[in-house]
Parts: structure tokens; sequence; C-alpha cells
């Protein structure tokens, strides 16, 4: 598995290549994030997300398909006593229904099949009135190109499946039927963009 083979140098990525994105998208995930939540974190890949929601949740729940990955957000989340790591499958959840205040899903959605699927199941596990956060790097250019990011990680096997601009991004919330949607770019090397909307019924 591509995720498995690179776990070992992914915090690389994150936190040197483009570690400016990371920062600010950091930030603007926990300012989404409140004291009394449960959250559920998909895609939690080596802790990126995992450990600033941590520091202000009340239980993290952080799954991700590639168990080295998670063996690398566990070890970087040592600190926290809040999260439990689970193996799971983005477009087949193992929960109840209306189980989490705060459901989040970084960087997955360009790579998935079905990703109306995975929205569907993230929509399903959050409360009523929860929230969703999905933010997704941005791999076209404002003029329609693929960007070098997109072209280089693609070749190495991560194998995108869709490249969204901000607009793109918006449209495909829209159109799944979230008017609520807020978009907030997390501008760096590799911008991402950050989808925020209330649960829906």
């Amino acid at each position: 598995m591509f995720w498995d083979s690179v776990a070992g140098v992914y915090d690389v990525f994150v936190n040197v290549i483009n570690g400016k994105t990371h920062k600010a998208l950091r930030r603007i995930v926990a300012d989404c994030i409140e004291p009394g939540d449960t959250v559920l974190e998909c895609a939690c890949g080596t802790g990126l997300l995992s450990t600033v929601i941590a520091e202000k949740c009340r239980h993290l729940t952080a799954t991700d398909f590639a168990p080295k990955m998670l063996q690398r957000a566990e070890k970087n989340c040592a600190a926290f006593d809040n999260v439990l790591f689970r193996q799971a499958n983005i477009l087949s959840l193992d929960f109840p229904d209306d189980t989490f205040d705060k459901v989040v899903a970084g960087n997955v959605i360009h790579l998935l099949d079905e990703p109306m699927k995975a929205l569907n199941e993230l929509n399903r596990v959050c409360k009523a009135g929860g929230m969703l956060i999905i933010p997704t790097y941005m791999n076209k250019t404002q003029q329609g190109e693929t960007s070098n990011f997109a072209s280089v990680v693609g070749k190495a096997g991560a194998d995108f499946k869709r490249q969204f601009t901000v607009e793109s991004y918006r449209q495909f919330f829209l159109d799944a039927g979230y008017d609520n949607v807020k978009i907030t770019l997390a501008d760096g090397r590799i911008p991402c963009a950050v989808a925020v909307m209330t649960k829906k019924n």
C-alpha cells in the first residue's frame, strides 16, 4: 500500500516541505473544536491534525486505512490520553448514526473513487446539528491545469482521483446538498481548502 510505504517520511512533508500550509491548516481546524466535543477523525495519517484536535476536545477517535500511518500517529500523539486509534475505511464506518459532535476528514476526498459515499458516511455518524470539517489539497491551478504537486505525487503512487480549485471544491459540496458550506484557504506551497458545514438532515 502506497500510504504504508510513505508513513516513515510523511512527517517531513507535513512539517518541512508544506509546513506553512499545515501551520495554517492546524489553526483553522483547531478553531472549530470545542472542549466538550467528541470527534471522529478519518484519514488521520501521521497525526497532522490529531494533535491539535486532541488538545481541545473531550475525546478523539482517530482512524486511518493504513496501519503504519496509524502507528506513526499514535507515536506523535503519545502525550494525550483522550485519543483512541482505530483502523477504519471511510467508505464504510463502523460507528452508529449520530455519534460524534465533529467529524474531520483531512486530505482524503481527492483520493477516493467514491467521494460522495464517503461524505454520506461522515454525515451519517455526525450528530444532528454537528459539524463536518473536510480539508483537501488544491491540486489544480486557477488556470485549470494539474499542479506540479499533483503530477509528482501522482506518479509516485498517490493516485489522485479528483483535482480541485477552491471554486470547484465549494461546488462539490453544493452539489451534495450542503448549502451552508464555508471554505477557508490554508495557503502555502501546496494550498489546502478547509470545507466546514453543518450535518445535513
